[in-house]
């Protein structure tokens, strides 16, 4: 059994019986793995957002709260597998923790035919890359969704170091190469700044009106503007 298959069956097993719990000693034997390795799985799912608490003493384990959890995913194979692969070509962007957070949450609850067909296909697809550091992209990512001032080091295709304060407005991506869209106090102006340019970045406590952004305002001469959500030939 694959650690994916067993993070779903960990979390069906304790839907079944909540809200008892189960010790990580009877789940490390059913799994045929160590409770140490029990214990690092249900953090995980943990850490993803899952209800899942331990209940202390003698007949205690873990719990999993079923009135709080997704429920299960009717995807079929092909439309599984394109949430496998969605989710993990988000692994240089700034949302990469998010997207493994929630690779994990639609893993435990995803039909266990459907899981299986996808994982075994997904093994046969890989994403090129040259596996740039994205420094600091958990703190654009929220700064984005909260829209603080965020203060970035820079260094422009040239070399030269900078210290900005933006206001984060938006992202692009190409390829492998993340941009942050953002009002740039220095230069009083929209710029785009490279991903695995910014070396740091710190949010501050300022939270100013947040900027409209237009695609004309982008200026992008090369390719295609497309938006992520759903358009209304999508529905």
């Amino acid at each position: 059994m694959t650690r994916t298959d067993r993070l779903y069956a960990l979390v069906e097993e304790l839907r079944a019986i909540a809200p008892r719990p189960r010790s990580a000693r009877w789940l490390a034997e059913k799994f045929d793995v160590s409770s140490r390795t029990i214990e690092r799985d249900l953090s995980a799912l943990q850490q993803s957002g899952v209800p899942i608490w331990a209940e202390p003493g003698r007949t205690g384990g873990y719990c999993l709260d079923p009135g709080h959890t997704l429920a299960p995913l009717g995807f079929t194979v092909d439309e599984a597998l394109a949430v496998m692969i969605a989710l993990g070509a988000l692994d240089t962007s700034p949302f990469r923790d998010a997207a493994m957070s929630a690779l994990r949450k639609v893993v435990a609850v995803t039909g266990e035919h459907s899981l299986t067909g996808a994982a075994d296909l997904a093994n046969r697809i890989h994403l090129l890359g040259d596996d740039r550091p994205q420094e600091g992209s958990r703190v654009l990512a929220d700064a984005l969704r909260t829209g603080h001032v965020v203060q970035i080091a820079y260094n422009d295709r040239s070399g030269n170091a900078t210290l900005r304060d933006v206001e984060p407005m938006g992202f692009v991506g190409k390829g492998d190469d993340w941009y942050l869209i953002a009002w740039c106090r220095l230069r009083d102006g929209i710029r785009a700044f490279r991903g695995d340019r910014i070396t740091h970045a710190t949010t501050l406590g300022e939270r100013p009106p947040r900027r409209p952004l237009r695609a004309e305002d982008l200026g992008i001469v090369e390719g295609k503007l497309r938006m992520v959500g759903l358009s209304e030939n999508s529905s």
